[in-house]
């Protein structure tokens, strides 16, 4: 059982002065079980001194999701690591939803996705995303990806490459016999690059990058490629 584990919470984040007061408030909740980690990428836009100006712990690390989450991992002392994208909306009782699915058997585990918004292509996505999870034991950085450290070490960490960290994280867990288990609850994440560049055509580009990952392509082209999805 670990219902008395320690979680340590990493947030990769850069240039996010503008919305520093709506993620504390998200994390209000939190702040009794976890100890919240942010990681910042080399932010030009005072970040890291507003994060301490709340009470926050911030570490330095070189740009890149993968870089900051390993460089916060090897900082937290939690048994349990969860990582959290800074504009996603975690449930209340995430934490007692993370204990569920860690004393049910898994090392590994995510959140149900739900996008903000009620438009019914992005209920369609959210459904595949959760289905993925379930089907191909498949999760995505947007969904909470959380796991005992010592798997996290065993593993070796998210590779350090430019996307889809989280997708390699998985099939490294799959690979190594460790299935994702999923929380009852759901984060919420924004809807805003779907609804900018058009819902079905981002899905099809999502799901075209997706293709030439598992292929084996140069990440630092299918990074190029995503980047014009912004």
């Amino acid at each position: 059982m670990v219902d008395h584990a320690t979680i340590s919470i990493i947030i990769p984040v850069y240039n996010e002065s503008a919305s520093l007061d709506s993620l504390f408030a998200r994390l209000l909740p939190l702040k009794s079980r976890c100890k919240i980690i942010f990681v910042d990428g080399g932010s030009s836009d005072g970040t890291p001194t507003l994060i301490e100006e709340r009470g926050g712990i911030v570490i330095h690390s070189r740009k890149g999701r993968a870089n900051q989450m390993n460089c916060g991992a090897k900082a937290a002392n939690g048994e349990v690591l969860w990582f959290l994208h800074a504009d996603s909306i975690p449930p209340a009782n995430a934490v007692l939803l993370i204990m569920d699915v860690l004393n049910s058997g898994h090392e590994i585990g995510c959140f149900r996705l739900r996008f903000a918004g009620k438009h019914p292509l992005m209920f369609a996505n959210a459904l595949l995303s959760n289905l993925r999870v379930c089907l191909r034991g498949i999760a995505f950085g947007d969904q909470g990806i959380f796991l005992k450290k010592t798997l996290f070490e065993k593993l070796g960490g998210y590779a350090e490459i430019p996307l889809m960290e989280d997708y390699r994280l998985s099939l490294d867990a799959r690979n190594a016999g460790y299935s994702i288990g999923m929380a009852k609850g759901s984060i919420v994440t924004s809807a805003r690059r779907y609804v900018e560049n058009g819902i079905l055509k981002t899905a099809l580009r999502m799901q075209v990058l997706q293709h030439r990952f598992r292929r084996g392509d140069d990440t630092e082209e299918i990074a190029k490629d995503y980047e014009l999805m912004k």
